[in-house]
């Protein structure tokens, strides 16, 4: 059976495509109503309306916006002016616009589309309501003013409202002023006037108001409405002087309503509002208010009721402002879905007849398990439909039905996405022309056909914008290209921007099934080898197992993105940064919870991010990497000490690298600058790379899983499936080879452990080395033999250094194993520990600075391990001798550090003794042996600089005898600072002082031997056996002293007083005597306080020339004295005589020269030279002497008295 058969109404009969709002003959409402479909969808919508109009029938309401949503092709534009119909109440070809739906008389046989009573009667009583309906689609209505873009929507409504009155749409100001006549009542007079002086209507004249203002002046002058001036002015200042806001449409529509009567309804019906506000919030805002005012002011006489192919949800949420009102006024809201559509298209197009209907439900019973095989979708598809039945078969053929919402998909994406396509509900385009168009391209066509959806894209091309649709015709003039090439282009285009199927080739194959006799696999193939071509050209490109359609600006750019230039050093970059931070992203192997060991990380010989010297390592090799015999990978494995992870030979993932780089790098040059088409192809191309990178890791992931791995030089069997689960499995193998003495660490040592080791009360421990119960006792024995090599090597070992050497194979310690060694190294006392070159010890040090020094990261490379040399019993016995002989103290301890300790604590205490001794040195220099205390107190001072044990008791024991010799010959020297010894021997030193200072004035005997023997006992260099002597000594030096002394100022004292009475006898011949007086005696009393209290017989016989110089000094005193106070003479008076003139003859007297007084001792002028006289002329001689002198003395103004 032909195609063209099945149908119940000719296939090819014209059917209109989309519902224009503007068509309104007879005929087409006619058809509109007629094969108006009302699907179970559709019934519940006209429920809702009607039942949410009646509200503003039977009281208020000011929830009267309708918002009717759809995707382009559902039937909103239908549904609406069906709506305008009943609401008007329409009669079309003798009946009611109600009776399409409710059946008549002429209609007998035929089944009602609504049968609901109660919905009836709410449709009647709405259409018997009078109603202004004004349908208008606004995009056409809304012509766009020069320089301001789209008008307002207040002024479309405004328009629409003016016209539906009869007055000028066009020239809003010019309605106003028919309203103002037709207020007046004097609005058809006008019209009667003007057709009489202009000789046209006035409807047609009054769109051209600027070229017949003259004839409208003349109308008004002759009608008496306004006088020629006034009239002129008007037309002058008309447009002007108009202002339309939304406050004053609203209240024209309110008197209108009113003036109408007390339920006359006035209706908005606006076709694609959504389309004419698009993006722009301001129209959204003006729609707003709109709808907010007219439902307050009118109370639900005024409705509203508008499509868009967005509902209002959607719609508003875009545009980022408060649109709450709105949305409360758009109360209620329709949404027609592709059910509907699907539904529409069966009854109204594809609906069979009995004959074909049950042909067909026999062809399905018969292929059914064909049909569903051959048609089918991969699993990541979202819901696409299939035959259910072979009801659903018959109903749908020769279509599938996944194509109804398919196409329904389609057509919103392209027009999204198509310059042209946007427009298409301006275009005679609708689900219903495409399926019907569809239908008629294989209407001649035995049954078994089924139309592919390439055949959807024909009816559609002319509306496609350029870029999209010249693909496709240049493809139709390739001749490398034949025509089922062009038709899998065409599919490909369709489905470009639908997200909801992706078009691998399983998908591709499904949509380009032509007859349920097709072998899928013979289409499959026949598609691969299409989508070869297309790639191959240029058309297409493949993007995983994803193919995409390629306009010629994406071709363009798909030729730049291919001239990129990659270098292998990236690719391989790339694919590390995969495995190492997406797949397995571990730095670290963790053999146990404790041990963790890094490793190196390398892809084809390429360190990832930087060069690694790690023990063990991971490393790729990918196809590109070479092509390695499994000897050789053997060898490998054990050569590095990494495991060998082969891939398979798929390069793929490669190849997908490679193209992600390219595009990266052609986006990066592009970045700025973009063209707005370049733009929405850069972000499908940042998409696309984003697939890739995707890709990618699931590629290079099932590489991994089926890579062969090798380990410690052999081919390693992997129980693991997973990648990272496969490489630590691969890593724990070698792990266990090359840290082949990590079991040497028995115990797990935290900071609490090393803490404990010095927290013992036992000190340090005996050197008994590790015995079997020692835990770690072979690690114990492996530091030792590390720092034992150091030593032979003449390095030395630090802290970090031991970390490093136990920290890699084959030890891999963890850090605090390597301290808790050291520690308990140090603890048994076979190790010393140096921190900046100060010896540690458990006796000197503290225990948590111990700690502190061992783990602490600042000490890592200050402290020092060396192996502890032990003192030898010598050397031990020697430092005790000294100990006991030198400090008094016996210890019994053979502990190294205990006995070096206790040494140093007494040795400072000495050192502190001799200190303070030689302090007494350094005021009394006489004291004996100090040269013996210094070499003493430096030897000792020198060991305890000294902080290393094995140096320490080597010292003490070479020093054994010097230090005996210190501790015997300083013994007595500390009883003689400590005793009555210093007191006696510095009264001796003292009377010697006393003795040397008068020495030359000693000639006694007795005294002079007395001195001899302390002397003997002072000077001499160890003192302390005669010291004894020296009490005696000193008595009898005092007592013998004493009594020189006595006899000395028994001579001088009257000298003394003899020099006293001759100043005294001077002084007293002088008026002024008592003011010198005092002072003068206490002189002289001061040189006799100093002679009965002198213990110095030098200083005693010095007095003789102290006092006869304080004679002379005070007789010089006096006659200063004397000269300073000394009175002027006067002048004698001459006497005057009465009546006489004074004689003048008295002469002035001659000024006498006063001489000065000099006073000399006698011993002065002899000397102090001794003179010895045996003969007159030494007398002579002497007096000669004498004489020289006392000339000398003598002045011209001078008198010398000598005393």
């Amino acid at each position: 059976m032909q195609i063209k058969n099945m149908f119940e109404k000719q296939i090819d009969r014209d059917i209109k495509g989309v519902i224009k709002v503007g068509q309104s003959d007879e005929e087409n409402i006619y058809q509109e109503l007629d094969e108006y479909v009302v699907t179970k969808e559709l019934l519940k919508h006209f429920r809702v309306f009607f039942e949410n109009y009646e509200k503003g029938i039977d009281g208020y309401t000011d929830k009267m916006g309708v918002w009717i949503s759809g995707f382009f092709g559902s039937g909103k534009s239908h549904f609406l002016k069906i709506l305008s119909y009943l609401l008007k109440n329409s009669t079309v070809e003798g009946k009611r616009a109600i009776e399409y739906f409710t059946g008549c008389e002429s209609d007998a046989g035929i089944r009602p589309k609504i049968e609901d009573p109660m919905l009836i009667a709410e449709m009647t009583k709405a259409g018997t309501i009078e109603s202004d309906v004004m349908l208008f689609n606004i995009d056409s209505k809304g012509s766009a003013k020069i320089g301001s873009g789209k008008e307002a929507i207040v002024e479309v409504f405004m328009k629409v409202f003016n016209e539906m009155q009869g007055y000028c749409g066009s020239v809003p100001y010019l309605a106003d002023f028919e309203r103002q006549l037709d207020g007046e009542g004097r609005f058809e007079e006008f019209k009667e006037k003007f057709e009489q002086i202009a000789g046209a209507p006035w409807e047609k004249k009054r769109q051209a108001f600027a070229v017949i203002q003259d004839k409208v002046v003349k109308t008004l002058v002759e009608m008496d409405f306004m006088s020629e001036e006034a009239a002129r002015n008007w037309c002058k200042n008309a447009k002007g002087n108009y202002d339309l806001s939304i406050e004053k449409f609203v209240s024209l529509v309110q008197e209108y309503c009113a003036k109408k009567g007390p339920n006359h309804h006035v209706i908005f019906l606006v076709d694609e509002i959504g389309q004419y506000i698009a993006d722009d919030t301001q129209l959204m805002l003006n729609l707003q208010t709109i709808v907010e005012d007219l439902g307050t002011a009118c109370r639900g006489k005024a409705w509203v009721i508008v499509t868009s192919q967005e509902d209002i949800d959607s719609i508003t949420k875009t545009k980022g402002n408060d649109f709450s009102k709105i949305q409360g006024r758009f109360d209620t809201r329709l949404s027609l879905s592709a059910s509907n559509v699907d539904e529409v298209i069966r009854k109204r197009v594809l609906a069979k007849n009995d004959t074909a209907a049950q042909a067909l439900r026999l062809i399905y019973e018969q292929k059914e398990s064909i049909i569903k095989n051959l048609i089918t979708f991969t699993v990541d598809t979202a819901d696409k439909k299939l035959y259910a039945d072979k009801a659903d078969f018959a109903d749908c053929y020769p279509f599938i039905p996944y194509q109804f919402s398919l196409l329904g998909q389609v057509l919103t994406a392209v027009r999204t996405h198509g310059a042209s396509g946007k427009h298409l509900s301006d275009q005679s385009r609708s689900m219903l022309a495409l399926f019907q168009e569809s239908a008629i391209r294989v209407m001649d066509k035995e049954d078994g056909v089924l139309v592919p959806f390439s055949y959807f894209y024909n009816p559609l091309h002319k509306f496609i914008d350029h870029q999209h649709s010249q693909v496709i015709s240049d493809a139709e003039d390739n001749s490398k290209l034949d025509e089922f090439d062009v038709e899998l282009l065409k599919v490909l285009f369709m489905i470009k921007y639908v997200k909801e199927i992706k078009a691998n080739a399983d998908n591709l194959t499904t949509l380009m099934i032509s007859n349920i006799d097709d072998d899928r696999i013979e289409v499959r193939s026949k598609i691969e080898e299409s989508l070869k071509k297309l790639i191959k050209e240029t058309l297409v490109q493949k993007n995983g197992e994803i193919y995409i359609f390629l306009t010629n600006e994406e071709q363009e750019i798909n030729n730049a993105i291919n001239n990129e230039s990659v270098e292998m050093g990236e690719i391989i970059g790339e694919a590390s940064t995969v495995i190492f931070e997406e797949i397995y992203t571990e730095k670290k192997y963790r053999y146990s919870n404790r041990y963790m060991f890094a490793f190196n990380q390398k892809v084809d010989d390429r360190f990832f991010k930087s060069n690694q010297s790690n023990d063990i390592g991971v490393t790729i090799i990918t196809p590109y990497g070479g092509d390695y015999a499994d000897s050789a990978l053997r060898l490998l494995s054990a050569q590095e000490s990494s495991i060998i992870v082969k891939l398979p030979n798929d390069g793929t993932f490669l190849d997908e690298i490679t193209e992600s780089i390219k595009i990266y790098k052609f986006l990066n040059k592009n970045a700025s600058g973009a063209r707005g088409s370049f733009d929405s192809i850069r972000r499908a191309k940042e998409d696309e790379r984003i697939e890739k990178k995707d890709r990618i890791r699931i590629f290079i992931e099932d590489a991994l899983k089926n890579a062969d791995i090798y380990v410690n030089g052999d081919k390693a069997v992997i129980s693991a499936k997973e990648p990272a689960a496969r490489i630590n499995e691969a890593l724990g193998k070698l792990v266990a080879m090359k840290y082949n003495k990590l079991t040497y660490m028995e115990t797990a040592p935290e900071l609490s452990d090393i803490s404990a080791i010095f927290k013992r009360s036992d000190g340090q421990m005996s050197f008994l080395g590790t015995s079997d119960t020692t835990p770690n006792k072979l690690a114990l024995e492996e530091v030792v033999q590390v720092i034992g090599l150091n030593n032979a090597r003449h390095m030395k070992t630090s802290l970090k250094s031991l970390q490093d050497k136990f920290g890699a194979a084959p030890y891999g310690f963890d850090t605090k194993d390597v301290q808790w060694l050291v520690a308990m190294l140090f603890k048994l006392g076979r190790v010393s520990l140096t921190l900046n070159s100060r010896n540690l010890s458990l006796l000197s040090t503290n225990p948590d600075e111990l700690v502190r020094y061992i783990t602490k990261r600042e000490y890592v490379e200050k402290l020092l391990i060396d192996i502890r040399e032990r003192a030898t019993d010598g050397q031990i016995r020697s430092v005790k001798e000294v100990m006991k002989d030198y400090f008094g103290f016996t210890v019994t301890s053979d502990d190294d550090d205990k006995i070096m300790s206790s040494f140093k604590d007494r040795a400072e205490d000495k050192v502190e003794v001799y200190d303070d001794i030689l302090v007494e040195y350094r005021i009394n220099p006489k004291y004996p042996c100090k040269r013996l205390m210094e070499d003493a107190r430096n030897r000792l001072a020198k060991i305890l600089n000294i902080n290393e044990a094995a140096e320490f008791f080597k010292t003490v024991d070479k020093k054994r005898d010097d230090l005996l010799d210190d501790a015997e010959d300083t013994a007595p020297v500390f009883d003689f600072f400590n005793g009555e010894q210093r007191k006696i021997f510095e009264e001796a030193v003292k009377n010697l002082a006393y003795f040397e200072n008068s020495k030359t004035y000693v000639s006694d005997r007795e005294l002079l031997k007395v001195v001899e023997e302390i002397e003997d006992v002072v000077k001499t260099g160890k003192p302390f056996g005669k010291i004894q002597r020296l009490p005696e000594l000193n008595m009898k030096f005092e007592d013998l002293h004493m009594g020189l002394l006595e006899k000395e100022a028994a001579i001088m004292e009257p000298l003394v007083h003899d020099d006293f009475l001759k100043v005294k006898e001077v002084l007293d011949s002088k008026p002024f005597a008592e003011v010198l007086r005092s002072h003068i005696n206490q002189r002289f009393d001061e040189i006799r306080e100093k002679l009965t209290t002198s213990g110095d017989i030098a200083a005693i016989k010095n007095i003789r020339l102290e006092s006869d110089a304080l004679k002379i000094k005070c007789l010089d005193e006096i006659d200063e004295y004397e000269r300073v106070h000394q009175p002027v003479s006067e002048p004698p008076v001459t006497p005057v005589v009465s009546g006489k003139e004074p004689v003048n003859d008295v002469q002035t007297p001659t000024k006498v020269k006063t001489k000065r007084r000099k006073n000399i001792s006698i011993s002065n002028v002899a000397g102090a030279r001794t003179y010895s006289i045996e003969t007159e002329q030494d007398i002579d001689k002497f007096l000669a002497q004498m004489k020289q002198k006392l000339m000398q003395e003598l002045e011209e103004d001078t008198i010398i008295t000598l005393s």
